[in-house]
């Protein structure tokens, strides 16, 4: 038997037992296990607050065969909000394929800038009373996602599958069924009952690794006149533990059926890749990687 032959039948036996063992270990208690979930749950916007990263964007069309049609990919560097700012800022880097101009890039650079300044001198002109009804606004915002994780568990009737591996973590595998007599407290809870999925969990952080869900009813979104998403519809999140240090996302990828203002279907699917995470600070460098082709 050659050397690499006999090399590759020991590391199937260590994989076989190393996965029997997993499997032997007794599950974690489910209820103080929930416990640390639900105190380990953040949005992904929370998350990624004190980081820079590269997103890759692609977004395909879907005809009524679900056959995928045409694609476009948007390649882009995304830093933290400045204070006051709502959204992150998104700097374009590539448009299918082709690099953005150093002529636009500096365009975008010099906007950055200016804007970044008219903040600056906002700021610092900000009175005792501005700075705490910032402060005020900052508790809303925490309140209401404090009462949308609550309204996870409120929602979903949650059950303990078992044990799973997961890009080398061992998770703990969950079944998220909507209770049909849930009264979530949050637009975003109601939304939820229209979703069922499957979770895994890291079992040593207590942190979500990965989420699927899928709709099983037609659900409105902005009150029913901007779109109603159909049944059928899928969304898949996957978070990677970045640097040891924190549980970042990764991947998502949708799948969806709409009609939009009543009136136009819409099939699409697509993804978002997260990539090369910094830690940010106002002296972080704007010049990130590009991700590997």
């Amino acid at each position: 038997m050659g050397t690499s032959r006999a090399s590759a039948i020991a590391a199937a036996v260590l994989a076989l037992a190393a996965s029997a063992s997993t499997q032997d270990r007794p599950l974690p208690a489910p209820e103080p296990f929930l416990k640390q979930v639900r105190a380990h749950l953040e949005t992904d916007a929370s998350r990624q607050f004190g980081y820079s990263y590269l997103e890759t964007r692609r977004r395909m069309s879907i005809d009524g065969k679900g056959r995928r049609r045409d694609e476009s990919v948007t390649v882009l560097e995304s830093y933290p909000p400045l204070p006051g700012e709502d959204e992150r800022w998104e700097r374009v880097m590539e448009r299918d394929g082709k690099r953005v101009s150093d002529v636009e890039l500096r365009k975008a650079d010099d906007e950055r800038r200016k804007k970044a300044e008219r903040i600056a001198r906002t700021v610092s002109a900000q009175t005792p009373a501005d700075r705490v009804s910032v402060e005020r606004q900052r508790a809303a915002d925490r309140r209401e996602r404090a009462e949308l994780v609550d309204d996870v568990f409120v929602v979903y009737d949650i059950a303990m599958l078992g044990r799973e591996q997961l890009e080398g973590h061992d998770t703990i595998a969950f079944s998220l069924q909507p209770r049909r007599d849930a009264k979530p407290r949050t637009r975003e809870g109601r939304m939820l009952k229209a979703f069922r999925g499957r979770a895994w969990v890291s079992e040593s952080d207590f942190e979500l690794a990965r989420l699927d869900v899928e709709a099983v009813d037609t659900v409105a979104i902005g009150l029913g006149l901007l779109a109603r998403v159909h049944k059928g519809t899928t969304v898949s999140f996957t978070r990677r533990k970045v640097n040891e240090e924190a549980w970042l996302p990764a991947r998502a990828e949708y799948v969806f059926s709409a009609r939009v203002l009543l009136l136009k279907r819409l099939r699409e699917g697509g993804t978002f890749e997260f990539s090369n995470y910094r830690k940010f600070t106002v002296d972080t460098s704007t010049a990130i990687e590009s991700p590997a082709k």
